[in-house]
This record gives structure tokens, sequence and C-alpha cells, in this order.
């Protein structure tokens, strides 16, 4: 009976010092914050910034577990293996997210900047057309700064494309588009008045 007692009471230390000397799976930890640190870079944080959110969130519930167990006397990263799991792929979706959110950006960048083009021409045309007369002088120059303050922003749109910075050139051409729509609208309103 002394000697099963003894047996089981090494076999339960044995038990508790493997368990109590569990070490943290360090490789896949950095693995985990490896992909969250791409997505950042990618650009997440401006093209896929809830994806980036969860990502960061799973890192910190990995951080929390992490701290737990550094405190516990029998240490087990079951739960840990699960979160650096689940952080990882968080991390791969917000680059993957990021990159889809970059190219929609550039493509609606280009679109944005080609329909600024087009209102621009559209009101330069009418521009051109635009009744003269008495006490017309002031406003028709102040509709041509207008349409030359457009064309401006739409070079700055052209500029802020090329060096990958989406939103800017979205913002510059919706501007000169506004502009140029702003511009025809007055022209339009002026030939219809000089019609009646």
């Amino acid at each position: 009976m002394r000697v099963r007692t003894a047996v089981f009471a090494l076999i339960l230390g044995l038990a508790v010092t493997i368990t109590g000397c569990a070490t943290a799976p360090t490789a896949d930890i950095e693995a985990a914050k490896a992909a969250i640190a791409g997505a950042e870079t990618a650009g997440a944080a401006e093209y896929a910034a809830d994806s980036l959110k969860a990502a960061q969130d799973a890192q910190a519930a990995l951080d929390a577990e992490l701290k737990a167990q550094e405190g516990s006397w029998m240490k087990s990263y079951d739960k840990a293996k699960e979160l650096i799991a689940a952080a990882k792929a968080a991390g791969e979706k917000a680059t993957a997210d990021a990159a889809a959110g970059k190219e929609k950006a550039k493509a609606d960048a280009t679109q944005a900047i080609a329909d600024a083009k087009t209102a621009l021409t559209e009101a330069q045309e009418l521009l051109a057309k635009a009744p003269k007369g008495k006490g017309t002088a002031a406003d028709l120059a102040a509709m041509k700064t207008d349409l030359e303050t457009a064309a401006t922003a739409i070079t700055e749109a052209e500029s802020a494309l090329d060096i990958v910075m989406y939103k800017n050139a979205i913002t510059k051409a919706e501007s000169a588009k506004n502009a140029a729509a702003t511009v025809k609208s007055a022209v339009e309103a002026a030939m219809a008045a000089k019609k009646k």
C-alpha cells in the first residue's frame, strides 16, 4: 500500500511539474503578431479599418490570456493556441481586405478623375457659348477662374493617384467636378434667361 501511494505521489508530482513548466508557443505568438503588423503595413488602417480592429481585438485577447498564464502556477497554453490561430487569421484577413480596399479606392479615384475631366470639358465648352453682354464680364471671368481652379484640382488629383493617395485623389476630383457643375448650371441658367 505504501509503495502504491508513493508511486501515485510520484506520478502526480511529475504531472504537476510537466504542466507547471509548460512554455508559451513563442514562434506561433510571433507569427500572429507579424500577421497583424503586416496588415498595418499593408494599409489596413485606411482601407480595411474594421478588419484591422478585429485583428487588434484578437491580439488583445491573446495578450490577456498570455498574461493570465504568466501568473498561473499550473500553466496551460491550450486556450492561447486557439487565440493565436484566431489572431493570425484575423491579421491575414485584414491584409487581404486592405489589398481589396486599396484596389477599390484606386478604381474609384480613377473614375472620379475621369468624371471630373468630362464635367470640366462640358463646362468649358458651355462657357465659351455663354451669352455676353452688358454686366456679364465679371461673372464670366469668375466662372473662368472657377474652371481654372477645377483644372488645377484635377491635376492635383492625378498626382495624388500616382503616389497612392487615393482618398485625397477622390476628394480633389469631386471638388473639381462640383465646381464644373456649378459653372455649367450658371451658364445654362443665363442661356435660358436670354431666350425668354
